[in-house]
This record gives structure tokens, C-alpha cells and sequence, in this order.
């Protein structure tokens, strides 16, 4: 029981407090990204990462302890030009980990702007949609 008492205060502190913005500039197989602990996430471009796991994995990370301690209100954009296998599965495990944030009764708000024609980037946001039963904003643009 000590142990795990001392456990638990070292996650409550690494959780709850001194979570940092992150912010990822794009690159030829990187997406931008924000991870703004006042509730602001936003993912933009293509994700082709050599690995997938090194570039994501922190990304989780951070999503994990903000979805432990989130504010009233999140929202979250993501506008994706092309994901790979590997980039998929981690959005899917990041969105599966915001709508906690959701199941919780926090405000949670997705839009999924894809360009007009892209069916795979639609089909991709409806399909987590859809196993996830999220509510997500599909924005088309030109």
C-alpha cells in the first residue's frame, strides 16, 4: 500500500501539473503539431515518419496526462493530407484517448478538414468516427 501511495503522487504530480505546449513544425514526412494544455490540439500535413513510434510515441504521452486533467473545454483540429499505416494506428489511439476526455463530461470538439475530393482522408476520419462513436466535424475545403 505505501508503495503505491508514493506511486500515485508521483503520477498526480507528472499529470496534473507543468504540462508544457508542444509545438512540431512540419517537415517533408512530419505533420505539424500543437499540444497546448489550454485545450487547443491541432495536427496538419502528411505523416510518412521513418518511425512512427520515436515521432508519436511523446505525442501519446502528452495526450495520455491531458486527458487525465483536462480543461472545460477541448478542441481539436486535424488536417491531414496523407497518413501511413503506422501514423493510423496512433490516431486512432489518440483520438480513442480524447474521448475520455468526453466520456468524462468535459467539452470535447473535432473537426477533420479534408480537401474536396480526398475520399481516403474522409473515409479515414469517418471510420474512426464510427469505432470510436465520436463526434466529429467533417470540413470540406477547396
Amino acid at each position: 500500500m505505501h508503495f503505491h501511495a508514493a506511486k500515485s503522487s508521483i503520477l498526480e504530480c507528472l499529470f496534473s501539473h507543468g504540462m508544457d505546449k508542444l509545438e512540431f513544425q512540419p517537415t517533408q514526412k512530419t505533420p505539424y503539431v500543437l499540444l497546448d494544455p489550454s485545450g487547443k490540439i491541432k495536427f496538419k500535413g502528411r505523416s510518412i515518419p521513418e518511425d512512427v513510434s520515436l515521432f508519436y510515441e511523446d505525442i501519446l504521452d502528452w495526450i495520455i496526462a491531458f486527458a487525465s486533467s483536462p480543461p472545460a473545454h477541448t478542441h481539436v483540429d486535424i488536417e491531414m493530407e496523407y497518413l501511413n499505416s503506422g501514423t493510423s494506428k496512433y490516431m486512432l489511439r489518440l483520438l480513442k484517448k480524447l474521448k475520455e476526455v468526453d466520456n468524462d463530461g468535459y467539452g470535447l470538439k473535432i473537426n477533420w478538414v479534408y480537401e474536396e475530393g480526398d475520399d481516403d482522408i474522409l473515409e479515414r476520419g469517418e471510420y474512426y468516427a464510427s469505432i470510436l462513436d465520436l463526434d466529429i466535424k467533417f470540413i470540406e475545403i477547396e
